[in-house]
């Protein structure tokens, strides 16, 4: 079992409203994160029928960040990518279906979170769904609850 590191945790209480910085967050099973727009079935996939269903949790790698500015020159913060979890050190397209802890909470990897116009557009950033292909994160519902702290370790 490998370890990787929350470097960030990320919430909006609706969808298009800003993402706001956290410490701590409570991941509740068959929810998501408590104060979170989709834990209140408010994000953008729990409003269109044309989407895929609505996952409880997104997470991105910060080196994924870190590649967009020195492969694409576009520099986001962790927050314009719209994912709840920031992530250092945990490869998260390899755990599509695959369960993994974050801090006290298990979670499942189910797919993976490829960036959007709609979110390039919040971010008002140019370039952003090119800088983050195949590199947009991943979604995951809760499986077991339990509280995730910015510095908990990510075993996978």
């Amino acid at each position: 079992m490998a370890d990787g590191t929350v470097e960030g945790i990320y919430t909006a209480p609706d969808s298009g409203e800003p993402m706001d910085h956290v410490e701590t967050v409570e991941a509740v099973a068959g929810r998501g994160l408590r104060g979170d727009r989709y834990f209140r079935e408010q994000g953008l996939y729990d409003r269109r029928e044309d989407l895929p269903e609505a996952t409880d949790v997104t997470l991105v790698e910060a080196e994924a960040l870190e590649a967009a500015i020195r492969d694409e020159n576009t520099a986001m913060q962790p927050r314009q990518t719209r994912r709840n979890i920031l992530t250092r050190g945990v490869p998260l397209n390899h755990l599509v279906d695959r369960e993994f802890r974050v801090g006290e909470t298990t979670l499942v990897g189910v797919r993976l979170c490829e960036p959007c116009s709609y979110m390039e557009s919040l971010a008002e950033t140019d370039g952003a769904v090119s800088a983050l292909v195949h590199r947009g994160g991943l979604n995951a519902n809760v499986v077991d609850s339990g509280t995730i702290t910015v510095g908990d370790s990510i075993e996978y």
